[in-house]
């Protein structure tokens, strides 16, 4: 398997059909995690995953798992739960907590390496990036972080420290990202606990249709501020 090499002195990629199929969607290596590579890769339906110590490696899977809002999955025994929440849920009030919760909150390891957590605090800061905290009397105890591409939102990662904090987190946002004119939210690879929430497959060439009708369209400047969602 060859796999095409990425110039530090170039943001172009092969186009995301050039994937290979074993394994699903792995597409490019090296470059690096600059904002203007990130966003470049994303708007391309790309995005990096790799683990301590090897290259930077790019992916584009087919089929991809998306979630449309409109479709959220809520099981009976978490509608009871929401009822009687104890989280309180806001958006952007602290990246860096959120990546690194998400980046040591796993038993498996993690990709999310330090390199990966300054290369999207980054993004943060130009507006790109955004974090949903899930909060229990004032201490953060889950979240997600993505990326939002005009009616899209690329989901990167959630982490959970108490009982369906992370799926409080999901369906709040989705609820609220739904509400803003939000479309569909890229869940990048399926695992059993994006579909229990409702993601499903779809073939990458609809995804990359949707990315591109979609991408132009951005949402209000304000729904990112810093807010009490839930």
């Amino acid at each position: 398997m060859r796999l095409f090499q990425l110039s530090l002195h170039s943001l172009n990629f092969p186009a995301p059909e050039m994937a290979c199929k074993e394994p699903n969607g792995l597409l490019a290596m090296g470059g690096d995690l600059s904002s203007a590579r990130l966003l470049h890769a994303y708007h391309q339906g790309i995005f990096p995953w790799f683990s301590i110590g090897d290259p930077i490696l790019w992916w584009s899977p087919d089929p991809r798992a998306v979630l449309f809002p409109d479709c959220f999955h809520l099981s009976r025994s978490m509608k009871r739960f929401h009822q009687r929440s104890p989280y309180q849920v806001s958006v952007n009030h602290d990246f860096r907590q959120v990546i690194e919760g998400c980046a040591s909150e796993r038993h498996e390891g993690t990709w999310i390496t330090p390199q990966v957590c300054h290369a999207w605090q980054r993004l943060h800061q130009l507006g790109h990036a955004h974090s949903v905290e899930v909060w229990q009397d004032g201490t953060l105890v889950g979240g997600l972080y993505g990326m939002s591409l005009g009616q899209v939102f690329c989901g990167e990662s959630m982490f959970s420290r108490r009982e369906n904090a992370s799926k409080t987190a999901l369906f709040v946002f989705s609820n609220y990202f739904r509400q803003l004119g939000g479309k569909l939210i890229d869940c990048q690879v399926l695992n059993p606990h994006t579909t229990s929430l409702g993601a499903v497959e779809i073939p990458r060439a609809d995804y990359l249709e949707y990315l591109k009708k979609t991408i132009s369209q951005p949402l209000p400047v304000r729904s990112w501020q810093p807010q009490q969602l839930f």
